[in-house]
């Protein structure tokens, strides 16, 4: 069998795989983000990283034969600074949802030239990249900054707790901009010396290769075998656009999780100042990606507001009908990422009367970031990424009505693979690919089970609303940055 581990922002998730992609066995475990303060946002890596892979490969190496390889992937690009030895100094800084280094991401731009990081890196700098929460580090935390000497993330740690070896995946490197070189699929040493000299880069290697075998003494902590092949491993995203066969150019994947994620393979580098371009999975290959740095956890939020269930929730949303009887919400819940890269951007709810209840404020949040969804589809238009197929996963599939909404928003048809949470499953495919299993593809290993279908009239409704979201942003922008200058504020 092959086991596939991914650790997420809200829990950790295992697979173990069959080689002809029968699952015959699951495992999960919740875990939590700290955000000591405004804007920060964290990730212990002893305690959640490695305490969940640990209690997961526990529990399904009991459950195996043998175990011919495993692949792992988590939240990135992350940001963990460690000593010679592989030791955190501190907790890991997360993805773009941590948006503390704005200063230092104008800092850098100006200091690189913002026409040259998109050139060399194919990516604007943003709260998603690596570079500027470095610096960051070198200003706030001088003393742990000075310590520093590996440049980990979430994948990487693992890989080296289990094998020794230091290294970190192109698509992963591609994404601590500005320290890598998008087109020479190489670091970018001279810039990367400049943010942090003392940093000893690792190794790079492609997600599909395998990089080293499990240690004993890893085997001792985890249960799994001496001796197991492990790959390189890779940001979640990207080991879940695997699992659904999002590998060809043309092909876009959509992830509705905490936050709602779109990835397109490119054949070449399109860059655009309001999206992300990374190398891909497989050697060779691009990526266009945006991110919005909420969605999943705006209706979270929401059940949390009103102590309900989401199986609930849905279904009176689903009795509200398109348009949320006049309502409009801005879901930058936690600033946004793609395509305005504003951290200080914040939530808006338009339109609010007496009249509104709990089934309209989720289905208004539901359809916001279906809105926003539909922004950054444009942008990607925009950079020539016309997509071919759209395959849509993630927790968000479930229940219909969410689905049915993007497509009637962006009006875009949406297919909907076996498996719908597969970041685990993606990484079992490639460790089993790595380790020669021709037999392994998506198509075998998940195929597509029903098709989402815009409805033309809704799409009508919901083209008068658009414009509408669309000002939303620019007028209140001013508004909602002098708020998030007193959120910052506040102890």
């Amino acid at each position: 069998m092959y086991l596939g581990i991914d650790i997420g922002t809200s829990s950790s998730k295992g697979v173990l795989v069959r080689p002809n992609g029968t699952i015959a066995a699951r495992a999960e475990r919740p875990h939590s983000v700290s955000t000591p303060r405004p804007g920060w946002v964290e990730h212990d890596p002893e305690k959640v990283w490695w305490a969940d892979f640990v209690a997961i490969a526990r529990e399904l190496s009991a459950a195996a034969g043998d175990i011919l390889g495993l692949g792992v992937s988590g939240i990135g690009p992350c940001l963990l600074p460690a000593s010679a030895d592989g030791r955190p100094l501190r907790p890991a800084i997360l993805y773009g949802v941590d948006t503390r280094a704005a200063v230092e991401i104008e800092e850098l731009t100006a200091e690189f030239g913002a026409e040259a990081v998109l050139a060399r890196g194919g990516t604007p700098l943003s709260s998603q990249a690596v570079g500027p929460k470095l610096r960051w580090l070198a200003r706030h935390e001088p003393d742990v900054f000075a310590r520093t000497e590996l440049l980990l993330m979430t994948s990487s740690y693992l890989v080296l707790r289990l094998t020794g070896r230091y290294m970190l995946d192109h698509h992963s490197a591609s994404q601590c901009d500005p320290m890598y070189d998008l087109h020479r699929a190489e670091w970018a040493t001279d810039w990367s010396a400049a943010i942090a000299p003392q940093l000893r880069l690792p190794d790079l290697f492609w997600p599909n290769e395998i990089v080293g075998t499990v240690t004993a003494s890893a085997a001792a902590e985890t249960g799994l075998p001496v001796g197991l092949p492990v790959t390189a491993g890779t940001v979640d995203a990207w080991a879940e656009a695997t699992s659904v066969g999002v590998t060809e150019p043309g092909d876009v994947m959509i992830m509705y999780g905490t936050t709602m994620f779109v990835i397109q393979v490119l054949s070449s580098p399109q860059p655009h100042p309001g999206l992300w371009v990374t190398r891909g999975v497989l050697p060779g290959s691009y990526s266009l990606a945006a991110g919005m740095a909420t969605s999943g956890a705006v209706t979270d939020w929401l059940r949390g507001l009103f102590a309900g269930d989401f199986a609930t929730l849905v279904a009176r949303a689903s009795t509200v009908p398109p348009g949320s009887r006049g309502l409009l919400m801005l879901p930058y819940f936690a600033g946004e990422r793609t395509p305005v890269f504003d951290p200080n951007a914040r939530g808006i709810i338009a339109g609010l009367t007496l009249s509104h209840g709990q089934p309209e404020l989720y289905r208004a949040a539901l359809e916001g970031t279906a809105y926003g969804l539909r922004h950054n589809l444009e942008a990607m238009a925009e950079s020539g990424g016309t997509p071919t197929r759209i395959v849509a996963v993630g927790g968000g599939t479930q229940g219909g009505l969410w689905t049915q909404i993007v497509s009637d928003v962006a009006d875009i048809p949406q297919q909907i693979p076996t498996e719908t949470i597969g970041a685990a499953l993606g990484n079992a495919l490639l460790a089993a690919q790595a380790t020669g299993a021709e037999e392994a593809t998506a198509t075998t290993w998940n195929p597509i089970t029903r098709t989402i279908i815009p409805t033309p009239a809704t799409t009508a409704k919901y083209n008068t609303f658009y414009p509408h979201y669309r000002n939303l942003y620019p007028a209140t922008k001013t508004t909602a940055h002098f708020l998030a200058t007193q959120q910052h504020q506040s102890p």
